[in-house]
């Protein structure tokens, strides 16, 4: 059996997506930008898809840019934002301590160049409150960019009523929704949004695309230079298949949306259960405010990489945090920020179910885990450790 239950580092792509991509490989090849007619059937179909996209996310077309996918969009908002508030002396900028690293690492650019970043605390049941941001915002503020879903631990933020505070305050609001779109709703307008950032290999479409939304009269900084594509704030051809497929994506997410989110918040419930009666674990993240699809635990006396190479070898494909740091040998920030000591940090696993789980996989994920939670145990001096006394429990049980 192999059960792949990484889907917050990427989806399958679904076969709607793939069947709206063929025609614009080999019929449909033009140059959107050429007067040709090949090359304006090509810039007609892009059209078609800004459009379809922009209902998804309840704004107009000309609201849309087209980019590489969700770190690009990150880049440009943040930098945009920095340039709008450069201009009217305002250089404060507010973010949280586990926004995805396409944030932090440009609000660490922006440091250099002046800029005052404000990280908030995150609870640690994984949420930042609105009451939180509006005691951050000063007159200087010129931002404040918030993930609507946290790619490790799933938990979702009230963006409304941050994004309502924002208003009132006068100060950009941007959401990273990478981990977001087509997964839970988004309307711009009614949750006071006014850029957002997504990525189409997160909702099973392809790889390399994405969508960079502003509000009307937001002027964009641009990242690349070249030609007037995207209305001159995106150089380079427009990639037309991959838009198409992600458009198609979207919108199938968007009508599913309600039914498979029932159904898998139902499996996840099932999944936490289980793996909750292995001792001294710990769910992270809040169990009621996350994704209908994510599930993210700590097993006290492991080393994560381990947990993963065994369940790989179990057929089950997981992560112990961002597919972006898997690298790294650093405990993941975002356990770091919600409170968890280096030592359980490092021991944790990430489970993203997706559309082809079913119940069978689920409970065949908790016998796994729980035989090589088991067997990394006794094999560990540290957990030995732990069993004697001779160093104390971090979790109750």
């Amino acid at each position: 059996m192999h059960i792949y239950a990484d889907n917050a580092a990427t989806t399958k792509m679904s076969r709607t997506a793939i069947e709206a991509m063929l025609p614009y490989m080999d019929k449909i090849y033009g140059n959107p930008s050429s007067l040709y007619t090949i090359g304006q059937e090509a810039k007609e179909a892009l059209e078609s898809a800004r459009e379809r996209i922009a209902v998804c996310l309840g704004c107009t077309p000309r609201e849309i840019t087209f980019t590489s996918g969700g770190s690009e969009a990150d880049n440009q908002a943040l930098l945009s934002a920095a340039a709008i508030g450069a201009r009217k002396g305002k250089k404060h900028i507010i973010s949280t301590a586990f926004e995805h690293h396409a944030i932090l690492h440009t609000l660490k650019k922006l440091e250099k160049q002046g800029f005052e970043v404000e990280l908030l605390d995150v609870h640690k049941n994984g949420l930042v409150t609105p009451e939180q941001v509006a005691n951050a915002i000063r007159e200087d503020t010129c931002l404040v960019t918030i993930m609507y879903a946290n790619n490790e631990i799933g938990t979702v933020q009230p963006i409304a009523e941050i994004g309502a505070v924002c208003r009132e305050k006068g100060v950009l609001f941007h959401t990273d929704a990478v981990q977001a779109a087509g997964h839970l709703p988004i309307d711009v307008v009614a949750q006071n949004i006014d850029m957002l950032s997504l990525s189409a290999h997160k909702f099973h479409g392809p790889k390399g695309c994405g969508v960079l939304y502003a509000r009307r009269g937001i002027a964009l900084t641009n990242v690349i230079e070249g030609g007037a594509q995207e209305r001159g704030k995106r150089a380079g051809t427009e990639n037309v298949p991959a838009i198409m497929g992600m458009a198609a994506a979207l919108e199938e997410s968007c009508d599913n949306m309600d039914s498979d989110n029932f159904r898998l918040a139902a499996l996840r419930d099932r999944l936490i259960e289980g793996l909750d009666q292995i001792p001294y674990s710990e769910l992270n993240g809040d169990r009621e405010h996350r994704l209908p699809t994510n599930v993210n635990f700590c097993f006290e006396g492991i080393e994560g990489e381990s947990l993963l190479l065994l369940l790989d070898d179990k057929g089950i494909s997981a992560s112990s945090g961002s597919a972006c740091t898997s690298g790294s040998l650093d405990p993941s920030h975002v356990l770091l920020a919600i409170g968890r000591p280096h030592e359980v940090a490092h021991g944790s696993l990430r489970l993203t179910i997706g559309p082809d789980c079913d119940q069978e996989q689920i409970d065949y994920i908790i016998r796994s885990v729980e035989e090589v939670v088991t067997y990394l145990r006794n094999m560990s001096p540290f957990w030995r450790d732990l069993v004697t006394g001779k160093r104390p429990h971090v979790f109750a049980k």
